[in-house]
């Protein structure tokens, strides 16, 4: 069998993966499953790459431990990482909130790693087998193209990323391999995600399915200002996407319509001068006709404006302000953007990403217990964690 020595071996050619070859210096090897490098990247923002968000900082992230990811985060900020982007000659713009895509093609980000990372090695189309580590250096069994070869490596950096997206090659096999080596793993579950409903809600959703409203969606204390989208299935958007993260299963999202408008107020003030019309046409002004037709039947809205007294105006202000909606699942793994939870960081530097447990170890990017929000965070995760880990093997003494 054939047999590659190395000094540093990472497994996942995604974000994390090639970011950490690019610091880690020579005589490193990035292997993966997939035929290309970077797929994740390539699909996301609509094949535009949201790759990094202008107000990245480590309340935007999700952690058992929410000081961990404070590290890495302010050694390589989301400035560094466009900085990067810029001298590349790679165009970008902002769209809401700070998020920042590629005016072209996500492939530019990728082509930029990969040039980073040179002289580094890729090898593509390659499955992991069994790691085993003698003391001071790693074995690692893999199957390339076919061919069985052993790779023996100083450093071995975990950057296979979550369960997410299971149809492009996502297995936890990242949790298993630092379970291996005495690392603990929270719950995971999936995050970014469209929530779904029972059939009889499915079913009076339907109308509605396309529809897109502004709202503020609240779970745990915790709320997103963004648009709203109803499916066939549930309810996606960006609002929900978010929110997403902190609901659990057979818990009550809390809907605000019109979240920019005191409701009371504008519906008092238009009756006045058009209370001839019905309070259904008004609202209609306001939000999507087809969600109006939704809430007139469900909560039997009728009449017209001028007919509504203070009273029935403060309750339909409140029901627009806190509308209860109970998703019972989500779409799990299948389309979520990201898991949540991961391998707990008790037994990982924060400031280089190696592990406390098995020296030379390294776990970085979305198999580590850190989450972000929607809109370029988790990739400002992957940049951070990986110049982390990269930059800590680079400087330190070789040796074997």
């Amino acid at each position: 069998m054939q047999t590659e020595r190395v000094t540093t071996l990472i497994l996942g050619a995604g974000a994390a993966g090639l970011m950490c070859a690019a610091h880690a210096g020579p005589d490193t090897l990035v292997v993966d499953h997939a035929k290309a490098p970077g797929e994740k990247i390539r699909i996301s923002g609509g094949g535009r790459c949201n790759f990094t968000n202008m107000h990245a900082a480590p309340e935007n992230f999700l952690s058992r431990n929410p000081h961990f990811a404070k590290s890495a985060l302010s050694r390589y900020t989301q400035w560094d990482f466009l900085d990067l982007v810029q001298r590349h000659g790679i165009a970008w713009h902002e769209k809401t909130l700070g998020q920042l895509f590629c005016d072209g093609s996500a492939k530019e980000i990728i082509a930029m790693l990969l040039e980073e990372m040179q002289p580094a090695d890729l090898w593509l189309r390659t499955e992991i087998g069994e790691i085993t580590h003698d003391g001071s250096r790693f074995h690692v069994a893999l199957t390339r193209e076919g061919a069985p070869v052993t790779v023996t490596a100083r450093n071995l950096v975990v950057a296979t990323g979550g369960k997410s997206i299971p149809k492009m090659g996502a297995t936890g096999l990242g949790y298993r391999i630092a379970q291996q080596f005495g690392h603990h793993v929270t719950e995971t579950r999936p995050a970014l995600v469209p929530l779904t409903f029972d059939e009889a809600r499915k079913t009076a959703f339907r109308p509605l399915a396309g529809t897109s409203v502004p709202v503020c969606v609240t779970c745990n204390g915790t709320a997103f200002e963004e648009a709203m989208l109803f499916t066939h299935r549930g309810l996606s958007g960006p609002a929900v996407l978010q929110i997403s993260s902190y609901w659990h299963e057979g818990e009550t999202l809390s809907v605000r319509l019109l979240p920019e408008t005191e409701s009371y107020d504008t519906l008092r003030a238009r009756r006045g001068a058009e209370g001839a019309k019905a309070l259904t046409t008004v609202l209609a002004d306001h939000l999507p006709r087809a969600l109006v037709q939704h809430l007139a039947q469900d909560w039997g809205l009728s009449g017209n404006l001028g007919d509504q007294s203070d009273k029935a105006l403060r309750a339909l202000s409140a029901r627009l302000a806190d509308w209860p909606l109970t998703p019972t699942s989500s779409e799990g793994y299948r389309t979520a953007e990201v898991t949540l939870g991961g391998v707990t960081t008790d037994g990982i530097s924060s400031k280089t990403m190696e592990s406390r447990l098995c020296p030379g170890l390294f776990l970085i990017g979305e198999a580590v217990d850190v989450t972000g929000w929607l809109g370029g965070y988790n990739f400002q995760w992957a940049w951070s964690s990986g110049h982390a880990a990269g930059t800590a093997i680079r400087e330190r003494p070789a040796n074997g």
